[in-house]
């Protein structure tokens, strides 16, 4: 697949994701593999409204989430988390964002490390056919030092599909495809938002 087909693949993700604002206050990052040896990816340029389409919307980076060549953007400050998944996995896109839903639930389950699922249909959009399918989802400590919270995040990064939750600031998804990618994240923001309702209507009930 051609390297301009990589930048439309992702610059529909995100312009399907600024719709759902799930950008606020320029937050989230995204990032697509562009080339495997060696790896290459593009990720989205630091500081940019997402809701908005320029030709500097993304940068392109190597295996350390350096620029390559000459360009006027700057990476994400959060493309270490990518460069764990493109380096450690054969995933071909890593989407990552910040929602109220995801905030909250990170907060609510994060002492416990993780928070599971397990009886929903839309399980099945994350791969998991089988009666009674259960999914994880680990949840690490927000380090404000990138490198420490990549390493944290990088501990949780094994096949090529996943996802993290990083506590009181968003989750990483990651799939062989941008349309898998995008397809589990909305599945997990999903189940988020589910399981907070949930959890409202059983109060008010009781």
């Amino acid at each position: 697949m051609t390297f301009l087909k990589r930048y439309e693949e992702l610059r529909a993700v995100k312009q399907e994701l600024a719709a759902r604002d799930w950008f606020p206050g320029t937050s989230g990052n995204l990032a697509i593999r562009t080339a495997d040896q060696p790896t290459e990816f593009l990720v989205t340029a630091s500081g940019k409204d997402k809701r908005q389409d320029t030709p500097d919307d993304f940068v392109h980076v190597d295996a350390s989430g350096q620029l390559i060549g000459e360009q006027t953007g700057r990476p994400s400050a959060e493309t270490l988390l990518h460069v764990e998944v493109f380096n450690r996995t054969t995933a071909g896109c890593s989407l990552h964002v910040h929602t109220i839903d995801n905030n909250v639930i990170s907060e609510l389950y994060g002492d416990q490390g993780e928070i599971r699922f397990a009886g929903q249909e839309i399980i099945k959009a994350l791969g998991r056919w089988e009666e009674n399918a259960e999914v994880r989802v680990p949840i690490i400590p927000n380090y404000a030092d990138i490198p420490t919270l990549a390493a944290a995040f990088a501990a949780h990064v094994h096949a090529e599909s996943g996802a993290v939750l990083i506590r009181n600031h968003g989750i990483t998804v990651w799939a062989p495809t941008a349309f898998e990618a995008k397809k589990q994240l909305e599945a997990f923001e999903f189940l988020f938002s589910y399981t907070l309702k949930l959890q409202t209507c059983r109060q008010a009930i009781h």
